[in-house]
């Protein structure tokens, strides 16, 4: 802290600041716009899903239909779970409070991205990584609709600012660090099974400070301070065990359930489906190796890309330096590997791929604080080697995240579909990768088609309603268009056709009733086909590129 500054208007007090009045900020936009948030393809079974957990608790466990439904058993349903049950009680329809509960997640991991920033940088690292998540338009527009990565992206926060705050204590973690370790760890396997890769981080930590204290004290001194670290952590683990039966009941009702679930998803567990990727139809298990580093370079904000880099390769050459404290070796390793060793895992593994980079939401907060380890450090060297220039670093970080801000306004509500701006955008995205493939902009093409019917005066016959022909997912085009419409794959004998900008739905040369853009680019359109021939909306799909 400069010596000349109140202790009221310190340096610390002022970024601390910034960084609460970025979150308010935040909570002010989510409030007055998560209405805005469409349904997209697995919003109708998730919503069934938290009914049923509810009726599983609620009814004494008699019952178990959430056991067994869909596929869904097998992923934990804690978000589900709790909008089902705050839906009872706030004035909002059910689907309304999935959307506001998605944004009160989502400000969950926001606030602990800053504290975890805070934690291992400063509060200069703490404003920054905050404001780097907060800009970052695949987790900003994911935590609206997304039920699944945006929640367990939340609880991986959890579980590293709780990993974090134990290895600071290494060899012996407090009983209320163990506590929170044990409850992060149910929570996030709870939530996703692949909350378990967080072992590998774990690993690296504990390896490295092993290997120092070997070399230092001997084998025996560092198994002993192994031993004394881990030792608190088994009971905790059976505190994560109740927290993960809460949230996911499934794992629990046979011991082994977890890791069928983590063989089931080892595993495509669908029937293959192709996708858009690099301008080319692929099936999704069939995804190159490159998927995931492509699409993280292509839709991440450029800054946000330069920081996090930065601060991961700052991190592991750091933890490298033998004079650095071990703890803090340890703990810096343990955040690289958050960030990058599950996209060194799918290059490796090559998984089935899809969705974009969806799944992996939950890189976003780690990837956010290295970027404000690195802001940081820029700033500190800057302000010791000549102190105009930090003025530059931070108006140079602030037109860095002015240009996602930029895109985030014009993209909403779809700001999860965004590409960077050296990439070209979505104009440039728009034949070559996937955009809204959650589907989203069927909730405004559905507002805007009955909006449009009301304004000519038309109204459907008394013998039957409108019909519309879906390219895209039926169940939220049912819900968004209410009960004036039945909604049908066929387009014979409909009415309207209502189909997504993707590269599967046809582009039809009948009349446009409703078109939904964003720069341009096409996200869903409505076509009045009355009268008309039309056989099919899907395109023909070529045979996929292996």
């Amino acid at each position: 802290m400069l010596p000349y500054w109140p202790e009221r208007l310190s340096p610390e007090r002022i970024a601390d600041g910034l960084a609460l009045a970025v979150i308010g900020a935040v909570a002010i936009i989510a409030a007055l716009t998560f209405r805005d948030y469409g349904l997209g393809w697995d919003d109708y079974v998730h919503a069934e899903y938290g009914g049923l957990l509810l009726n599983l608790y609620s009814s004494g466990f008699t019952d178990q239909r959430a056991l067994s439904f869909v596929n869904l058993y097998a992923y934990g349903g804690g978000f589900d779970l709790i909008s089902a049950l705050v839906a009872k009680v706030l004035p909002f329809d059910l689907f309304e409070t999935r959307r506001l509960m998605g944004a009160v997640v989502g400000l969950v991991g926001i606030a602990l991205t800053w504290r975890l920033g805070r934690r291992i940088g400063g509060p200069l690292a703490g404003l920054i990584a905050v404001a780097l998540l907060a800009t970052c338009p695949l987790y900003y527009g994911n935590m609206y609709m997304n039920a699944k990565d945006s929640p367990f992206a939340a609880a991986m926060a959890f579980l590293t600012l709780s990993l974090v705050r134990a290895l600071e204590e290494y060899p012996r973690p407090s009983p209320i660090n163990c506590a929170m370790v044990g409850s992060a760890a149910g929570l996030a396997i709870g939530t996703r099974v692949l909350g378990g890769v967080a072992i590998f981080n774990v690993l690296a930590a504990l390896g490295l400070l092993f290997a120092v204290e070997a070399r230092r004290d001997g084998l025996r001194r560092a198994g002993i301070s192994l031993g004394q670290f881990v030792a608190p952590l088994i009971p905790a683990l059976l505190l994560g065990y109740a927290v993960m039966a809460l949230v996911w009941p499934w794992s629990v009702t046979e011991p082994l359930n977890p890791l069928r679930a983590a063989e089931y998803f080892s595993h495509f567990f669908e029937k293959p489906w192709n996708e858009l990727f690099d301008g080319m139809v692929v099936s999704v298990p069939q995804m190159p190796r490159r998927y995931v580093p492509t699409l993280f370079l292509l839709k991440e904000p450029e800054v946000f890309l330069l920081l996090g880099i930065g601060g991961a390769a700052g991190a592991l050459a750091a933890a490298c330096r033998r004079d650095i404290a071990p703890r803090r070796r340890a703990i810096l390793i343990l955040l690289a590997f958050a960030a990058m060793f599950p996209i060194a895992l799918a290059v490796a593994t090559r998984p089935a791929m899809y969705n974009g980079i969806r799944h992996f939401v939950f890189l976003a907060p780690p990837m956010a604080v290295l970027g404000g380890l690195a802001g940081s450090w820029i700033a500190e060297r800057l302000w010791r080697a000549w102190r105009p220039a930090t003025a530059f670093a931070a108006v140079a970080l602030l037109a860095g995240l002015f240009l996602p801000i930029r895109e985030m306004v014009r993209l909403h509500p779809y700001q999860y579909t965004h590409f960077n701006v050296v990439s070209g955008g979505i104009r440039a995205a728009d034949d070559r990768y996937m955009l809204d493939y959650w589907g989203l902009a069927f909730t405004q093409a559905a507002h805007e088609l009955r909006a449009k019917l009301t304004e000519s005066m038309e109204t459907p016959t008394d013998k039957r309603r409108w019909r519309v022909a879906i390219c895209g997912p039926q169940r939220p085009a049912q819900v968004e268009l209410g009960p004036e419409f039945r909604i049908t794959w066929d387009p014979k004998g409909a009415d309207f056709a209502m189909s997504l900008g993707e590269f599967y739905c046809s582009q039809l040369a009948e009349p446009v009733l409703v078109e939904i853009q964003r720069e341009g680019v096409v996200y869903a359109r409505v076509y009045d086909i009355r009268g008309r021939t039309v056989t099919s909306l899907n395109v023909p799909q070529p045979s996929p590129h292996p």
